[in-house]
């Protein structure tokens, strides 16, 4: 099976209500009309973590520093009806970045509370995963999809504290 690498970071932070975490509203492409993380595709020559950076400077107009990201895990996501959409998704959290997100041609960012992502607005196999990536865990995970490539026909997953 042939995937593609891509990458997903996710920005936390504190505030009174609770722990944030940054996704954003997909306006082109993969996942049009979904509330998303941060990230896509690894470019030649770049590690997963220079292209998590990359990707989260391009869409949210922030700056990552490749020593602040915490590896969160692997997801290999399986498109039986469209092997070519198979991703090898490394997964990143970070607290620490300069700027202030702002929209792009791509996402509109927006924090959400840790508490009460927006699980109902997101691809669905986020629920087996996200809430333990950003309250801390790291998840190892193979998703697969059903024939619509939008609902999850099976996830094996592990996720673990750190």
């Amino acid at each position: 099976m042939s995937s593609t690498p891509v990458t997903l970071c996710f920005l936390l932070r504190d505030c009174a209500a609770g722990p944030q975490v940054l996704l954003g509203l997909k306006k082109t492409g993969f996942g049009v009309g979904k509330i998303v993380g941060l990230g896509g595709h690894v470019e030649p020559g770049e590690s997963d973590a220079q292209a998590a950076c990359r990707e989260v400077y391009e869409e949210a107009g922030v700056t990552v520093l490749e020593e602040d990201l915490r590896d969160a895990g692997l997801i290999e996501f399986v498109f039986p009806a469209r092997p070519e959409w198979n991703m090898s998704t490394r997964i990143f959290t970070t607290r620490h970045w300069a700027g202030d997100p702002v929209e792009s041609s791509e996402i509109v960012p927006e924090w959400f509370l840790a508490s009460a992502l927006p699980l109902d607005r997101m691809w669905q196999d986020a629920e087996h995963w996200l809430p333990a990536a950003v309250d801390g865990g790291v998840v190892e995970a193979v998703i697969t999809l059903n024939e619509d490539n939008e609902t999850v026909a099976s996830a094996e997953y592990s996720s673990r504290g750190v």
